[in-house]
């Protein structure tokens, strides 16, 4: 079954913190089935369920539906349409236990927010939830909500209905492929803020920040800093990957989370100062999404690293940029005293969210990022980088997994990389070395799971020099222990015999 698009027109009942409406989804079959499965979050009542805009029977178990044809449904284009209300989930500690969030701004006014990553858009819509099957041609929105509250969503906005019966409905679409977690919509009394941006490749594209009343007067800033992160995200991964729709930033009452061309933010607009200029972790985290999880997707939960990974280690990026190579260095330290390692960041190839999901998909997985630069250079780690954001390939409609990465960066370095990914990726070991003093001034160093050759700098008294380590003792003369790996390259643990 593959999904190729999603209408989703919802009544939003505010005081009643409940929804109504349907969901129509278009897919195709590549072989006639008796049953089409979808999932919805228990909580809703089913109405009525359509195939073809003929009425069929289903059943509801737990978060599935299972939509029955004993005569079957031929192989090809289906039209599924499903009317459904109830009140949904209610996020306990959004964005990581999502739901709706049903609060009030400062003045009073109501405010709505969306987040559903690893519940999964099962919680306020029928889909089929999984990452490895986008709509192909994208989603239509009709939001119905009381007149005078905006809505914020992916796409652009079609149209804006005049109000009836104090209700007004807004029209998003999008013509992208969009993972389902990311087609969410938020509510409040919003003020649209907006300025153009002009990518690498000069096309324009407007920015948008959809703010509360109380905060308008922040709104300039925002939008000057997510052009100047995008100037940076592009360097490393290539022209911002949604030129036809928008740069969109909606505010919401919690941390914020990577909605496909609407990111949402929740910090107070309380910045870090680097180099004399303002930095926001949750902007820059968020919008970096736009590549790795939007535009570059993991083909199952199983391989979240690369999205979250990689995303993480484009943070070390923007200091690098700003700040030089030091600064970059502090902040892979960072990455690296934030590791737990109590278990792989890939276990396999199919893995639900709640197995994979640990920080070390983040940390560690940024942390690996650097040590990758350092095997292979940098005049082959940032090209590939960008190969792997820009190329059709890995892109878009296509999805990713952990071997396709590093078989792209083995043909691009012209090494097996293999053994490097799997162990740091797949297990919990370390680089263990040793270090044993000889004779007088003389030492032996002896890494005992080496996984492959390995450039590695160790110090002596006669300054720094980079060594290929493999796991053979090689002997150093030096008047004090040699340090190895001074910088931190490496995830490893080094014993002074």
């Amino acid at each position: 079954m593959d999904i190729r698009h999603y209408t989703i027109a919802l009544d939003v009942n505010i005081e009643q913190q409940s929804i109504g409406g349907y969901t129509e989804i278009d897919l195709v079959l590549s072989q006639p089935t008796d049953t089409i499965l979808f999932n919805l979050a228990h909580l809703y009542t089913i109405k009525k369920i359509s195939v073809n805009k003929l009425n069929n029977a289903f059943v509801q178990m737990g978060d599935s539906i299972f939509i029955i044809n004993n005569k079957k449904f031929n192989a090809g284009k289906q039209t599924v349409k499903i009317e459904y209300e109830g009140k949904p989930p209610v996020a306990v500690r959004p964005p990581w236990k999502g739901g709706f969030t049903w609060t009030k701004d400062t003045n009073g006014n109501p405010w709505v927010a969306l987040n559903c990553q690893f519940e999964g858009g099962k919680m306020y819509y029928p889909c089929k939830d999984h990452p490895s099957d986008e709509p192909n041609e994208g989603v239509d929105m009709f939001i119905t909500v009381p007149a005078g509250l905006v809505v914020a969503a992916p796409g652009l906005l079609q149209s804006t209905s005049k109000p009836k019966n104090n209700k007004q409905t807004y029209h998003w679409k999008t013509n992208y492929t969009i993972s389902n977690y990311c087609v969410v919509f938020n509510v409040a009394k919003y003020k649209v803020y907006s300025s153009t941006y002009t990518t690498i490749n000069g096309n324009k594209v407007p920015i948008q920040f959809y703010v509360l009343e109380a905060d308008t007067a922040q709104a300039k800033h925002v939008l000057e800093i997510r052009a100047r992160d995008c100037h940076i995200l592009e360097k490393y991964f290539g022209e911002y990957p949604w030129i036809k729709e928008k740069m969109g930033i909606a505010y919401v009452p919690n941390p914020g989370m990577e909605h496909q061309t609407m990111i949402s933010y929740g910090d107070r607009f309380t910045y870090k100062k680097e180099n004399g200029q303002d930095y926001s972790d949750n902007l820059y985290h968020e919008f970096g999404h736009e590549w790795w999880a939007n535009k570059v997707t993991n083909k199952d939960w199983a391989h979240m690293w690369i999205q979250e990974g990689i995303n993480t280690y484009a943070e070390s990026l923007f200091f690098r940029e700003v700040s030089g190579e030091r600064a970059y260095d502090s902040v892979i330290n960072n990455f690296r005293r934030g590791i737990s390692n109590r278990k792989p960041i890939v276990q396999g190839d199919a893995v639900n969210t709640a197995d994979t999901y640990t920080n070390d998909i983040y940390v560690k997985g940024a942390y690996f990022m650097h040590g990758l630069r350092h095997v292979i250079g940098d005049d082959i780690f940032f090209p590939t980088l960008k190969q792997l954001a820009t190329d059709a390939a890995y892109t878009y409609d296509n999805f990713v997994t952990t071997d396709d990465v590093e078989k792209l960066f083995s043909k691009n370095s012209g090494k097996d990389l293999k053994p490097f990914f799997d162990m740091y990726l797949r297990t919990t070991d370390k680089l263990d070395i040793s270090v044993r003093a000889n004779n007088f001034h003389e030492y032996t160093i002896q890494c005992k799971n080496m996984p492959m050759d390995l450039p590695v700098d160790i110090v002596t008294d006669a300054g720094t020099e980079q060594i290929v380590l493999n796991s053979k003792p090689i002997k150093i003369k030096s008047s004090f222990p040699p340090v190895v790996d001074p910088k931190g390259i490496y995830f490893k643990k080094v014993t002074i015999e």
